[in-house]
């Protein structure tokens, strides 16, 4: 054996780094097994370069309609390249963040792809060689990736994924999206916003199904007239493939087609679990039927000192879930915490405009469920400071249980959504009720104020409605 490790952990993203460093911060030697960038596909071709895209998207509508700000602008356009080019620089900026955080935490970064021989003990497989290392505790933390289907293949050209659309040369006149998750809906709204012409389409009936239906409807109109064309309850077939290019049929549930020629075809449906070449099989760790690994509360699988977190270990596929599993796991190897993760209370966030943010039931769970409710709803359009700013779009619906008070769910359509779902997540983790939310004094003019007033709204007192 050429090292011996306290915590060794299989990848780096935003699971693996954060439960490298807690490690070393409880006093382990720790090691990370990474085979591509530190940071993983969040950080590199994930989470922070869309954002950045984005980013570059809402800034050029903001320069389109300088005017009604009384701001003269002229003509504005967009330099694709150029665009494209400062995602990928903010994403190695972020890179090299994590890289610095191994250092500053003495944490060994071991490059290769890693393969449990069994408890305990790791290979490593590198462009030098192989190296055999063993480690107290190993933790997964190896993500997922896009699923793939046979009658959309991925080839790099016309068919794509989000890996391949971070890499875009070019900008595509026209532009299927298939799937309309946060991974599709993002990408619809950063394209069209340059002026592609854009069509989604979602076998379910609503955009972004898992969230609360009211606020899908209303990112829905918001897209209709930002020019987006959005085919729900639809299917997709391909009549045509070629380079450079697919010509496609749209089905609706009636089998009416809608034909279209498009540059590309973006799949975004779904992720497969980054389970497989990691010896688990024969380590003796479970699996489930679709490749998660299976674990208890404490993020331990079937093999005792083995660990999975993240997109790995299923549910909610979100990098801040993976980054609280990383401080659970970490935490039962230290022996310091017996706390779980309530995944009921994972906030889930979109970042199109406007926003969708959302935390806990939606209406339909609560009405499935037989639970009594009271429901609280403010519009930016009665908010001084969305007026202020520009942007109306949207609201803040707060949903309480009729019994007791307390917080069951809360979704944000909105301009910074996003944003605001923090204080709401707090809330529903101190277990507030109505009262204790609208009597926080919320400083005016802001977009906050939308949550107390829907607060108070959710019992027939806001005073602005």
């Amino acid at each position: 054996m050429e090292n011996a490790y306290d915590i060794l952990v299989i990848g780096s993203g935003p699971g693996g780094y954060v439960a490298a460093i807690k490690g070393a911060q409880g006093g382990k030697k720790v090691a990370v097994v990474e085979k591509a960038e530190l940071g993983g596909i969040c950080l590199n071709w994930g989470c922070i370069p869309t954002k950045a895209l984005l980013k570059s998207a809402e800034v050029f509508k903001e320069a389109k309609h300088a005017a009604s700000y009384g701001v003269n602008t002229g003509d504005v356009s967009v330099d694709f390249a150029k665009v494209m080019d400062r995602s990928r620089d903010v994403a190695k900026q972020n890179s090299n963040g994590v890289q610095f955080l191994m250092k500053k935490h003495k944490v060994e970064v071991l490059k290769g792809q890693a393969k449990i021989l069994a408890r305990g003990m790791v290979e490593i497989a590198s462009e030098t060689g192989r190296q055999t290392v063993k480690a107290a505790n190993i933790i997964i933390a190896t993500g997922a990736s896009p699923r793939q289907f046979p009658q959309y293949p991925i080839d790099g050209e016309t068919f794509i994924t989000y890996r391949q659309t971070l890499a875009l040369k070019e900008q595509p006149k026209k532009l299927l999206v298939i799937g309309a998750g946060a991974i599709g809906v993002e990408f619809a709204y950063f394209f069209n916003s340059l002026g592609t012409e854009v069509h989604v389409v979602e076998m379910l009936p609503q955009l972004l199904p898992i969230e609360d239906e009211e606020i899908s409807k209303g990112l829905l109109t918001s897209f209709k007239k930002q020019g987006i064309h959005c085919h729900l309850s639809c299917s997709v077939e391909v009549s045509a493939q070629k380079s450079g290019g697919a010509k496609v049929k749209i089905l609706d549930a009636q089998k009416q087609a809608t034909e279209l020629t498009v540059d590309k075809v973006l799949v975004a449906v779904g992720m497969t679990p980054n389970s497989k070449d990691l010896g688990l099989d024969g380590a003796g760790v479970k699996t489930d039927e679709r490749g998660f690994i299976k674990v208890n509360e404490h993020l331990e699988t079937s093999v005792k000192g083995i660990y999975a977190i993240g997109d790995v270990a299923g549910k909610q596929l979100l990098a801040h879930k993976a980054s609280a599993e990383a401080e659970v796991a970490v935490a039962h190897i230290l022996g310091k915490g017996g706390h779980g993760l309530d995944y009921g209370q994972i906030p889930g966030c979109t970042y199109c405009q406007p926003q969708v943010a959302s935390v806990g039931l939606t209406e339909k769970v609560c009405k499935e469920k037989n639970i009594a409710v009271k429901i609280g709803r403010f519009p930016f359009s009665a908010s001084g400071k969305a007026r202020a700013i520009g942007h109306t779009e949207g609201l803040v619906k707060l949903i309480f249980g009729a019994k007791y008070g307390e917080l069951l769910g809360a979704h944000i359509l909105g301009s910074e959504a996003t944003e605001l779902l923090a204080e709401l997540g707090l809330a529903m983790k101190l277990e507030a009720t109505y009262e204790e939310v609208m009597h926080t004094v919320h400083a005016h003019p802001t977009l906050s104020e939308a949550v107390m007033e829907a607060a108070m709204d959710s019992h027939g007192m806001s005073p602005h409605l």
